[in-house]
């Protein structure tokens, strides 16, 4: 039975016995010819660490023990290096994690769009919080810093694919779709959310043949792209750049409305008079 993390009194996650036991031949076998594919992309195979991580997650749904010893042979690294990185990097999971990883965004936008709300509720729902797994191992749920999508907050991820402008009702639906087998579709990106094992593949450098589905960028994230057309801005470029470079920040520059209130006089007596504010403030 797997202990989806399971704390002990100190509040150390233990690492499973099973995870150190050795692969089996055959997927061993093939954990070596992909890793050959990795290593060769690379002039030093020791930057090979971060995707061949990934791999050991695709097989056995965290870096496990034996993932560590496989990825310090392949690399000539010690187990230490290889769990220093692991154990660095949120992604890489050092205990069994479940099929859909479910993070909820509480940063400072979201935060106050919702997604406090959204955390308290979801996790009540589920009976689990921070980095804990549904006792059937389908949801693991997170708490995140940001989901680097903050012009649909607030925001949740499933196994890294976009859920835009949650709300806490919508979540919970989408945590008990996953739970019952659903096909799920995110917001944007592909027609549907992968496991945790297959998206850990993917990250490892093999395509799955999904990246050029559904939308990648909505109207949100191109708000700028249709004002700048709308006024005929374009970027300089060359000489016209440097030439820009140097006056660039003269408040009569900027259009109406975009000054900011320390650019303003301040009253129309200091205007009328000319007066010019003393140095320093």
């Amino acid at each position: 039975m797997e202990h989806y993390g399971l704390q002990t009194a100190a509040g150390h996650l233990t690492v499973p016995a099973e995870s150190k036991e050795p692969y089996a031949e055959d997927v061993l076998a093939q954990l070596h010819a992909d890793a050959e594919q990795v290593v060769a992309r690379y002039p030093q195979k020791r930057s090979a660490l971060l995707p061949l991580l990934h791999l050991v997650q695709s097989v056995d749904g965290y870096v496990t023990g034996r993932g560590i010893d496989f990825c310090a042979e392949v690399l000539d690294l010690t187990t230490a290096e290889v769990s220093g990185v692991a154990t660095f990097y949120t992604q890489y999971k050092r205990h069994p994690n479940g099929e859909y990883t479910v993070g909820v965004c509480t940063n400072t936008l979201c935060a106050i769009m919702g997604g406090d709300q959204i955390w308290d509720e979801v996790s009540e729902h589920l009976g689990i919080g921070h980095d804990e797994t549904t006792p059937d191992g389908k949801i693991t749920l997170e708490r995140v810093e940001c989901n680097a999508a903050c012009d649909y907050a607030p925001v949740v991820m499933a196994n890294w694919e976009f859920f835009d402008n949650q709300t806490p009702e919508s979540t919970k639906q989408l945590v008990d779709d996953l739970r019952s087998g659903k096909d799920v579709a995110p917001t944007r990106g592909p027609s549907r959310v992968c496991s945790f094992k297959q998206v850990s593949r993917v990250l490892a450098g093999f395509h799955d043949g999904l990246a050029d589905e559904g939308v990648g960028a909505g109207p949100s994230s191109l708000e700028g792209l249709r004002v700048a057309k709308d006024n005929h801005w374009t970027a300089p470029s060359g000489d016209d750049a440097k030439g820009d470079a140097q006056g660039a920040g003269h408040p009569d520059d900027l259009a109406p409305g975009l000054r900011s209130s320390t650019d303003a006089p301040a009253n129309d007596a200091d205007e009328q008079a000319g007066d010019k504010p003393a140095e320093g403030k």
